[in-house]
């Protein structure tokens, strides 16, 4: 026995078979990884956990949620879009917004800058602002000048409608701004940015007047050149933070719009420096494919800058609302009774806080106090306000509290369930009235019996 564990040939075919038994276990650990990932995690109470745990627990939703929602919004397709508008509304841009500059006697500051945030596309800003040159040439006088602000202004609008539907679409925000308040931001929003450029500018011109004064200073120079290098990702993190924030017709906390700013810039810097170096490339090999090789290279510089801008509002997203998609599988497949029993309990919380004359309850409360999953709350909430049992309130701020829509003393169990019951349409061709009259009356009868015991109980009066 010891000569058959001392030959190689022995030592190599039990390493061969202990190697292929690790192998077979590989599916198993990814299915139960993927079980994790998109299950088990999900029912993990924030709650029942120490503060490195929860925050671990955090980033592994965050980025499966994004992930998923990823797939689910199919961001290419509305990346290409994004993409196609933008194109489409370059020219129109630039001039509104260098038309604006000019009007308050700063178009040259506001230029120069254009070309300091885009190094990689001065060629393409080059032709483009001969372009825009050209067309406010020809739209200066006369029904013309009219009608081209106008299709202007409207190539404009259509870009950032389209931009903010994106954003509603991942926020999931099935209303968006009025025409009234699309026009008021979108027309502040282009009066504030020749302003920003414009305080860009003086930054810059301090820092290299201070760069001046302090390059034979040893000591702040090294600080000095690390800011100068980190000041393009700050400015591209603060940009994203702000359109994280005010683009979705929503509110969106800023600690959640920050941390995705930030992953969306380091995401755009690095594709601005692979653009630039893919320029380069691209010049040496002008002689075969010409100037026209910079239009492909420019299109998808522009689809991975979309993006990486929407994954970064689907990462914001997902930070924001994590708690939405908690016992989400088991909320899909829940039992009947423990829908009743959870409908019950928050009819119950609803109408005995109305008879203390209390404040009413939010969803997120109901969901935090009483750790029902708040997407399973907000959807009984609307159930119960469709068939009339609760209304909805909302304060100074427009948010909304939930409270009895009728007299709670005519709340009882049976009038409840009944009116669940009857939720809905029952305008069917099926024969209950001779073919399936037994077992139509036996429902009937069954919903009888089951309120015979507490006939008149009323929701205030269970304990």
């Amino acid at each position: 026995m010891l000569k058959q564990v001392q030959n190689p040939a022995y030592r190599l075919t039990a390493f061969y078979n202990e190697s292929m038994l690790k192998m077979n276990d590989i599916p198993d650990i990814i299915r139960k990884f993927w079980k994790f990932i998109t299950e088990d995690v999900w029912r993990i109470v924030p709650s029942e956990l120490s503060n490195t745990k929860r925050k671990g627990y955090t980033v592994i939703k965050v980025v499966a949620l994004a992930l998923r929602r990823y797939q689910e919004d199919n961001l290419p397709r509305n990346a290409s879009a994004l993409t196609y508008s933008t194109f489409l509304s370059l020219i129109p841009l630039l001039a509104v917004l260098l038309a604006i500059a000019k009007g308050f006697g700063f178009r040259n500051i506001v230029e120069s800058q254009l070309f300091e945030y885009f190094p990689g596309q001065k060629e393409i800003l080059l032709q483009s602002l001969t372009f825009v040159n050209s067309y406010m040439q020809q739209t200066r006088d006369g029904l013309f000048l009219g009608l081209g602000l106008l299709l202007l202004f409207y190539t404009v609008f259509n870009l950032i409608s389209g931009i903010e539907n994106t954003f509603n679409m991942i926020w999931q925000v099935s209303k968006g701004r009025t025409i009234v308040r699309r026009f008021t931001d979108y027309f502040s929003t282009f009066l504030f940015l020749p302003v920003f450029l414009v305080c860009s500018s003086g930054i810059s011109i301090f820092f290299a007047t201070t760069f001046k004064t302090l390059q034979y200073h040893q000591l702040l120079m090294p600080v000095y050149e690390i800011i100068i290098t980190i000041a393009p990702w700050i400015i591209s993190i603060f940009a994203f933070t702000g359109l994280y924030m005010f683009m979705p017709n929503t509110k969106v906390r800023f600690k959640h719009a920050f941390y995705a700013g930030i992953l969306a810039a380091i995401g755009f810097q690095i594709v601005q420096y692979l653009y630039i170096n893919g320029q380069i490339w691209v010049s040496k090999y002008n002689a075969i494919y010409g100037s026209f090789a910079l239009i492909p290279l420019l299109l998808l510089w522009v689809q991975l800058s979309w993006m990486i801008c929407l994954i970064g509002a689907e990462i914001a997203f997902a930070g924001q609302n994590i708690q939405n998609f908690e016992f989400e599988n088991d909320s899909k497949n829940i039992s009947r009774r423990y829908l009743d029993f959870l409908i019950l309990s928050i009819t119950t919380l609803i109408v005995k806080r109305f008879e203390k004359e209390e404040k009413p309850y939010t969803a997120m409360e109901i969901s935090s106090e009483y750790k029902i999953p708040i997407r399973l709350t907000k959807r009984i909430l609307q159930q119960l306000m469709v068939i009339g049992i609760i209304c909805e309130i909302r304060d100074e701020d427009d948010y909304p509290y939930y409270q009895p829509a009728i007299d709670i003393n005519k709340i009882t169990m049976e009038y409840l369930f009944t009116k669940i019951d009857r939720q809905g349409s029952e305008n069917f061709k099926v024969d209950n009235k001779h073919t399936f009259l037994p077992e139509w009356e036996a429902i009937l009868q069954s919903r009888e019996d089951m309120f015979l015991k507490n006939k008149g109980l009323l929701v205030k009066n269970l304990i």
